[in-house]
This record gives C-alpha cells, structure tokens and sequence, in this order.
C-alpha cells in the first residue's frame, strides 16, 4: 500500500473510528465510456489494452463529470478537503468508483459511463468510501473495516426520504432486505451511490475480475478490446431510447434537439450508448449547438437520459 493510501486511510478512520465491514459480496465498480476519444486520438478502451491500467482524470485529461482535475480545479479542491495534506504534490491521485450494494447489473454509478469494472476485494483495504459523490460536499466517510457511519446515513436516508440507492423501501429493515434481492433490470443510480476512492491505483491483470458493457457495443471494434480487459465480459441490460422521446425537463431543452440531430445524421431512430459514443468522436459536426467542449457536456446529458429514461433493447 503506497504511502499516500495510508495516510488517506488514517485520516478517515481517525474522523469515523466506529468499526462496521463493508457487507460481504458487495464491490467496486469503476465506470467508463469506453470509445471516448483521449488526447492522443486513442480511446478509453484502447488505453486500457495497451497500458494495463485505470487512469485518473488528472492524468487522461477526460471525465464522465465534471472537467475538473487540474491544480485549483474543483476535483483538486474536493480531494484536499477529503484527504488533507495526503495528494499535496499531485501524485498517485485516487481512482473513483462506487460500491456496488445492491448489486446492480449497470453498475453503482452509471452516470459515468456505459461500460464498469468489477473490482476484486482485494482494493477494499485501501479504498474509501463516502455518502453521495464527492462533489456533494459530503460529510460522512468510511473504510472497509470502519464502514459504519455510511451504513447508518444510508439507513437514515431511507427513514428520510424513503429511498437510498436508488432502491425504494417503506422502512429501513425491508430496505435492507431489498439490498440482496436478485437484479435483472438496470439500478438506473444516478444521482445515489456510495461512491468509492481507491487509492493507489487500479491494474486491470491484479484488481478487475469482469468488464460489464453496454450492449450496443456487441459485434463492434469495441468489443474484443473489452475482452482483453478481464477474465470475464458481461453485458448489461443496456439503454435505448428513441430521438424524438428525449425530454426537455430533465437535462435543459437544448439536449433533445442535440440527440434529434445525432439520430438524423447516422440515420438513425433510436440512440444508445454506442451512437451516443460516435458523436462524441466528431464535436465538430455539432458546431451550430455550440463549441467541441459545449458540445461534449450536452451529449453527456444525452447518455444521461438514456440511463433515466431509456429501456432495455
């Protein structure tokens, strides 16, 4: 374990020293979209073939998110307010994920891509894990040993709301229950996870058992690269959705003409994650919705509400 995952482990089991394990058989899961293009003109899935590893944003210079990860940038800030003073000199910066407790099959946060890692248990001693995304501002934190005051905050949420995960229940008890019942159909979290921070980097050969994907990328190029991942490829429920039943409430009327003029120009009448993943590679042809990187935010609210609203194919 490198130096700064200690320091980040001590640092959170200092403020919630209360021990509680991570229930069993619940893991890490990385998401990522995996034809987004990288600087070099390479893709996520390309990358990860070729190099082994999961990279951060600071180092691939793209996001699911927010764009962020720079020196002063808010992902910098939100990481020295969780971990002080442990990535001062910018390096060996976490990997984030979610921890998957309910099991679903599109993974714990698919907002962040259409494709998942599974990691194995053995990241869960050096990972940390927080109540909503860090970009929440959140106040609750654990490890895999001290997991306690995360598993309470979820239970309070549901007394609260009724809800955590994104899995409805009319108590906590049969929340819990819920929590080990089979998944078929997508979790559809979005906004709900119990995200993850697993310092000291993630091989794919030593920490990922399985690569879960979107459908829409069988039969592609995309698929033999996502078999080379991991010893397993599974595939999710997927989402599609036709171009004319993209909603304006939901992300801003901007974003259905957007996924409309994707459809059209690949002669298309439903959008998936794969269409979706192919305008992303040509901002350019979109330039009369704005600049490559206006262009780039609107079609990551199009995947969005593919995951909100799409259904199975």
């Amino acid at each position: 374990m490198s130096a700064a995952a200690e320091r980040a482990l001590a640092y959170v089991r200092e403020l919630f020293p209360a021990a509680g394990p991570v229930p069993a058989g619940a893991p890490i899961t990385v998401s990522f979209h995996p034809d987004r293009l990288l600087a070099d003109g390479l893709t996520v899935a390309e990358h990860l073939a070729a190099e082994g590893v999961y990279r951060s944003q600071f180092e691939t210079g793209i996001s699911n998110g927010g764009l962020t990860a720079y020196a002063g940038g808010d992902r910098d800030l939100w990481e020295q307010r969780m971990f002080p003073g442990v990535y001062a000199d910018g390096r060996g910066r976490p990997i984030y994920g979610g921890l998957n407790l309910a099991g679903y099959p599109d993974g714990a946060s698919p907002r962040f891509g259409s494709c998942h890692l599974v990691l194995n248990a053995s990241v869960l001693p050096r990972a940390t894990f927080s109540h909503g995304d860090s970009f929440t501002a959140p106040t609750v934190f654990g490890t895999a040993g001290t997991f306690s005051a995360v598993w309470a905050a979820l239970l309070d949420e549901v007394e609260r709301t009724g809800s955590a995960l994104n899995l409805p229940a009319a108590s906590p008890e049969q929340w819990v229950a819920a929590l080990t019942a089979p998944r078929t159909g997508p979790g559809r979290a979005m906004d709900h996870y119990v995200e993850a921070q697993v310092h000291g980097g993630v091989t794919l050969s030593e920490h990922v058992t399985a690569v879960v994907a979107d459908p829409s990328f069988r039969r592609t190029p995309v698929e033999p690269l996502l078999r080379s991942l991991a010893p397993e490829l599974r595939w999710s429920p997927g989402f599609v959705l036709p171009a004319a039943e993209f909603p304006d409430e939901l992300r801003g009327p901007e974003v259905p003409p957007l996924a409309r003029a994707v459809a059209t120009h690949y002669g298309l009448d439903v959008l998936d994650a794969a269409a979706v993943g192919r305008a992303t590679r040509e901002p350019g042809t979109w330039s009369s919705f704005g600049t490559p990187a206006e262009v780039l935010q609107l079609l990551k609210k199009v995947w969005h509400i593919l995951v909100l609203r799409g259904v199975t194919p």
